[in-house]
């Protein structure tokens, strides 16, 4: 996909946001299905994270992916967008999403023309018990990041076309703590190493990618 079409496609994101593919949802195999907290996700931990798109030297849209580093912790090795848990100095999720970014990648929103254009659908995370929700932004150009080597084992910078209406999708199953689930997942060649994006990473993408789809 060209840069230019998406920032024209997301240059109004809608209110009522399309759905992207059932099968990136993960289920519980064998067991209840995951049920949101009595309170919704009101007692859920705000998060944020960026969706960031720019244009690689060939004007092809490329959205900034992380694989975090192994770790004691519920998301140890998994690609993922730049962001994490809101902050009490943060004065909007925006803020939360783009310090993080600063933090993990080195983002300096100005080098770049980093441009925020709105929000996709919030997503609460079981194992964590995040609210997480993704920031969409274009950038005027992909810089040479600088990566926490502490949190962030390798920066990638993927193509949009890859999370497209009627991309592959996996079915793969794991267990994650006590459960056994079942989910979708994309494959990644610039990760090189299998079915790569899953979970709430995967249907934002997918998500995003329902909402960039040309209209029929």
């Amino acid at each position: 996909m060209r840069f230019s079409d998406a920032v024209a496609r997301l240059a109004s994101i809608p209110a009522e946001l399309p759905e992207g593919p059932a099968a990136l949802v993960p289920v519980r195999v064998g067991g209840e299905p995951w049920k949101a907290p009595i309170d919704g996700m009101a007692g859920a931990r705000p998060a944020a994270v960026l969706v960031l798109i720019a244009p690689d030297a060939a004007g092809d849209a490329r959205v900034v992916l992380i694989r975090r580093t192994s770790y004691d912790g519920h998301h140890s090795g998994e690609v993922s967008f730049p962001g994490g848990a809101a902050e009490e100095g943060d004065a909007d999720l925006v803020a939360t999403a783009l310090r993080e970014a600063r933090e993990e990648i080195g983002l300096d929103p100005e080098t770049i023309g980093l441009r925020v254009l709105g929000e996709l659908e919030p997503f609460w995370i079981p194992v964590s018990n995040f609210r997480v929700t993704p920031i969409v932004a274009v950038a005027e150009r992909l810089p040479a990041w600088t990566r926490d080597e502490r949190e962030v084992e390798r920066i990638v910078e993927a193509p949009l076309a890859s999370f497209l209406p009627g991309a592959p999708i996996q079915t793969l199953e794991r267990d994650v703590r006590e459960w056994r689930i079942r989910y979708g997942a994309y494959e990644l060649a610039e990760i090189g190493d299998g079915p790569a994006v899953w979970g709430a990473t995967a249907r934002i993408l997918g998500q995003l990618g329902a909402v960039l789809a040309p209209v029929p």
